[in-house]
């Protein structure tokens, strides 16, 4: 007997995003939904760095000072702040940014999303990192802390320790994020369904699913 069953679809996913951008943290929750909204459909996910605050040095700042400087004061962002928990209670995930006190470089934090490539799942290792900073304020600028997530991931700490003490990959993630950037990503998080559906911000699930949908089907430029 013939199988007249079409093929499973693939679409390929490009996040472009950060981990310390509070809609890329939503972002990220509702495209798993997205996924689960799309059984018929495989997705394959790619994280690809950017640097929300590419001005931050390597060990980071204060976080009253950070944002004392993009936002003009702490209160001002308060207000803001109240709208991001609001969201990302309504997607499950905890957002308590009082127990933040250090606004960090993000090199670092892609160069093990990046790593994990070979040793875990790169979502697990974003996702964790996210926790760490948005849920429990950790700071990200800390080796210990840093090594400490990759092996809750399940990577080798050791080698992890080394790989972070050396410039490995530094010109690469660097170059990728500058690449968002000149290719005129401004504002994160971005999804690239199969190099065809552009959507830019933490869109809800269903719109996201619709673009996967979309690509599934047809190969049609949108930007959303």
């Amino acid at each position: 007997m013939v199988d007249t069953s079409e093929p499973r679809a693939t679409v390929r996913v490009d996040v472009v995003s950060d981990v310390v951008c509070p809609w890329c943290y939503i972002g990220k929750r509702r495209l798993e939904s997205a996924i689960e909204l799309t059984p018929d459909v495989d997705v394959d996910v790619n994280w690809r760095p950017y640097f929300l605050n590419d001005w931050i040095p390597r060990d980071g700042i204060d976080r009253q000072t950070y944002l004392e400087t993009k936002f003009g004061s702490a209160e001002r962002y308060a207000v803001i702040a109240e709208r991001i928990a609001a969201a990302a209670a309504m997607e499950g995930l905890v957002y308590n940014p009082d127990k933040i006190g250090r606004q960090p470089n993000t090199l670092d934090c892609h160069r093990l999303i990046l790593w994990s490539r070979s040793a875990t799942d790169p979502g697990r290792m974003k996702q964790r990192l996210m926790e760490l900073y948005f849920a429990e304020g950790a700071d990200l600028t800390d080796p210990r802390v840093l090594i400490q997530a990759a092996v809750d991931c399940g990577m080798d700490g050791d080698l992890v320790r080394r790989l972070l003490a050396s410039d490995a990959d530094v010109d690469r993630i660097e170059t990728e994020a500058a690449n968002a950037k000149e290719a005129g990503i401004d504002g994160v998080p971005c999804f690239v369904f199969g190099s065809s559906v552009i959507v830019t911000g933490a869109q809800s699930p269903e719109y996201l699913a619709s673009a996967i949908e979309r690509t599934s089907g047809r190969h049609t430029r949108m930007r959303a």
